[in-house]
Order: C-alpha cells, then sequence, then structure tokens
C-alpha cells in the first residue's frame, strides 16, 4: 500500500498566489469585459530590455550550429556568468566571494524552499510574520511545522511579529532557532533592515550558532544608503548566512527563469557527533543530484544584465516601477489610508479599513473597482488587517487604480 507524505495534508488547502489566480479566472469568466488591474502577484509587465534580448537571440543561433551548440551545462552554473555575478554583485560591493560558492538556479522560489532539505528534521525554525509563504510551506512539507492551532499558527514553528509597532522590523526569535528565514527589502512589507540592524542579527546567529537563509531577491530596489545589497557586507556574515538573488524582479525574468544562491565555504552546520560539516558541499551534492542547471540562452541573458549598456537598462526599468510604487504609497496617503513599504521594495503595505478581513477585502477591490491585491493574512495572522499592492503594473494603469481607489468608498 502506497503512502502519502501526512505532512501535505498540514497546508493551507491553496497556495495563496494560486487561489488569488483561480478568484481572477472565475471573475473573469462571469465578467468578459472586465479591464482587472493586477496588482497582486509579484509578476513584472516591463518587457525585456534590448541588451537581454540580443544576447538570447545570439545563444539560440549557436545553438543551431554543430560548433556551438551546446547540451547539459555544469549544474552550479557556466563561469561566465558566475564572474559576471561576482562582478556586478559581490566586487562592486567590496565583497570577496569564490567562484564555487555561487549556484546558479532556475530562481530563488525554488532554492529557498529546498535548502531546508540539508538540514536535520528537527531543527527549529524562525520567520517573520507576516512572511512569503514558501518559507513556512518548505518546511510544513519537510515535518518541521507540528499542527496549526485555532490562532492560525503552527506549533513548532517559532514566528517573529512584524507589526507597526515594530516598524515591520522583527525582534530575535523568542527561543532559540536553528534557521532563521530574513527578507530584506521585506515581501510583503517593504520594510529594510538598516546595516546595524542586520549587523545584530548577523552577531545573533553567530552566538546562537544559527543558520540565516537570507532572501535578497529585491536588493536591486534599494533606494537608502544605510541598507545593505547584500547580507556579505556585514563582517562574518558568510560564517553564518546563505544568500539568495534572483533576476526576476530586477530584469524581468519572472517568465525566464534565472537566480542564484550564495553558500560560502565559511559556512558550518553539525552533524550528530557535533562534528562541523561545510554546508557548500552538502549544497553541491543536493544540486548535482537532483538539478540539470540553467539553460545556456537564459545564462547568457542574465550575463546581459551585468554588461555596461544592461546594467543602464535594468535600473531604468528598476526606476519605472519605484516610480509606480510612489504613485501607489503617495495615493493610498492621500486617500485617508495608513500605508508602508515603497521606498527600498516594490511593495506597499496597505491597511485596510478596520473591521474588513482582508480576504473579504479581496472581493470588494476585485468587484467593485476591478483591482486585484494580496491579502495580508495570507502572508501570516499578523498581516491580518493589511493588503499587498505590487509596482509591476503599467504607469497607466497604476494612476488609474489609485484614481478608483481615492474615489471608492470602503
Amino acid at each position: 500500500m502506497a503512502k502519502i507524505n501526512s505532512n501535505y495534508l498540514l497546508l493551507p488547502n491553496s497556495y495563496l498566489f494560486a487561489e488569488i489566480a483561480k478568484k481572477i479566472k472565475a471573475y473573469q469568466k462571469a465578467n468578459p469585459k472586465a479591464d482587472i488591474i493586477k496588482m497582486g502577484i509579484g509578476d513584472v509587465t516591463h518587457p525585456l530590455t534590448n541588451s537581454i534580448v540580443t544576447a538570447m537571440e545570439k545563444a539560440a543561433k549557436e545553438m543551431a550550429e554543430s560548433s556551438t551548440f551546446r547540451g547539459y551545462g555544469p549544474e552550479q552554473g557556466y563561469d561566465f556568468l558566475v564572474n559576471a555575478v561576482i562582478n556586478g554583485e559581490y566586487k562592486s560591493r567590496n565583497i570577496d566571494i569564490a567562484p564555487d560558492e555561487i549556484f546558479i538556479s532556475d530562481g530563488s522560489k525554488c532554492d529557498i524552499a529546498n535548502i531546508q532539505e540539508i538540514f536535520d528534521i528537527n531543527s527549529t525554525v524562525a520567520i517573520t510574520d507576516p512572511v512569503y509563504p514558501v518559507y513556512l510551506d518548505s518546511n510544513i512539507m519537510a515535518g518541521r511545522s507540528g499542527r496549526l492551532n485555532d490562532k492560525g499558527y503552527f506549533e513548532k514553528i517559532i514566528y517573529m511579529s512584524s507589526t507597526k509597532e515594530n516598524n515591520f522590523k522583527p525582534s530575535f526569535p523568542a527561543k532559540h532557532a536553528d534557521l532563521i528565514y530574513i527578507c530584506s527589502p521585506n515581501n510583503p512589507t517593504g520594510a529594510a533592515l538598516t546595516k546595524a540592524e542586520l549587523k545584530s542579527w548577523v552577531e545573533y546567529a553567530l552566538e546562537n550558532k544559527s543558520i540565516i537563509l537570507y532572501d535578497s531577491a529585491y536588493s536591486a530596489y534599494i533606494q537608502e544608503e544605510d541598507v545593505c545589497g547584500s547580507i556579505y557586507e556585514i563582517p562574518d556574515a558568510k560564517k553564518v548566512a546563505v544568500e539568495f538573488k534572483s533576476f526576476s524582479k530586477t530584469a524581468g525574468f519572472t517568465g525566464i527563469r534565472c537566480a542564484f544562491t550564495v553558500v560560502p565555504k565559511e559556512l558550518y552546520a553539525f552533524d550528530d557527533m557535533g562534528n562541523k560539516v561545510a554546508l557548500n558541499k552538502l549544497w553541491n551534492r543536493r544540486q548535482t543530484t537532483k538539478f540539470n542547471g540553467v539553460s545556456y540562452i537564459t545564462q547568457r541573458a542574465a550575463e546581459a544584465v551585468y554588461s555596461e549598456q544592461g546594467m543602464k537598462e535594468t535600473k531604468e526599468v528598476i526606476k519605472y516601477y519605484m516610480n509606480n510604487a510612489d504613485i501607489i504609497l503617495c495615493g493610498l496617503k492621500q486617500a485617508g489610508f495608513e500605508a508602508y513599504g515603497g521606498v527600498n521594495a516594490p511593495y506597499i503595505w496597505w491597511k485596510i479599513p478596520d473591521g474588513i478581513k482582508s480576504f473579504d477585502f479581496l472581493d470588494i477591490l476585485l468587484e467593485k473597482y476591478q483591482i486585484v491585491g494580496t491579502p495580508g493574512s495570507g502572508f501570516g495572522p499578523c498581516g491580518e488587517g493589511y493588503f499587498r499592492l505590487t509596482a509591476f503594473n503599467s504607469q497607466e494603469k497604476t494612476k488609474e487604480a489609485m484614481q478608483k481607489i481615492s474615489q471608492g468608498s470602503f
């Protein structure tokens, strides 16, 4: 008799963004002429830049010639992209990262979900609340969560509340955590840790022999000087942190799929006997077993992001989205709402009217104003009463959405 992994039965009925997509599809079917403004899922709308497209075209033509055709590539990524990442992300910040510490992948979501495999099943896990769902769901699937209680919390997970009272920046875990998930700039709240705050987290992890799983997918959107573009700007961070970065929001790769994870060789965990084990080797072993690498054409496209022209074009697109974020943030405040984020991240955290559940608010916005956002409670109990809007639509649609909201009645 084949039996299932019963931990999957502990998961919510559907993945947050899949549930929202289902609602949109049903509404669109019932209202085929409706022009829905989508500001929910963090998908980009701006087309790929010329540098990226040119690189892909050239790489595709190479695949049509026997002399330049490529089959399986290295699971860790081609050297040309690894070196471009080192120069563009780390040497530019005076950070020393070795080529064999970088692992090119098809998305940070996948890596963040999979990284927990190399840690003991009994590892204690701390997540912020609210939080990107994959951090929690992947540990539920693995069997680290325990059961869901009547307050909406899993009994074995350590929740670090991120609320208005602490500026959406969590305090240290209430009890020891082996694995600590941190996202800065944050999804969904848009809050970003300062260098001093991030330094405190690194010191905490060193003292407690914890591992920080640092989601830095939105680092390209940072506008303030006192916010780190990489956790490795903090001394000794390579001893305690894995860093995840993505091309999805940075360069519009949501449909192309490319990212990278940094696992420093200085980073260790412990076996059952208390002996130190290098995580770099374990992650490499995991990837070579379960992953066949990112396509050559995609990696050439990612390499182009770091060219002089590519970086110029990418910064222009980011500027466009951050202008949208400012339109949303200012629009909500002018309409009399509390709103946060939108300064170092393309996300705005909207305090919705009291007495309305965030999932009910999703229906109100969709049915009355044809606008889609993401209910805050989908990110955790502390998200109730809030709503996430993204800056990834066109400027025209963003302004239209703010006009509808400012003239609306809630």
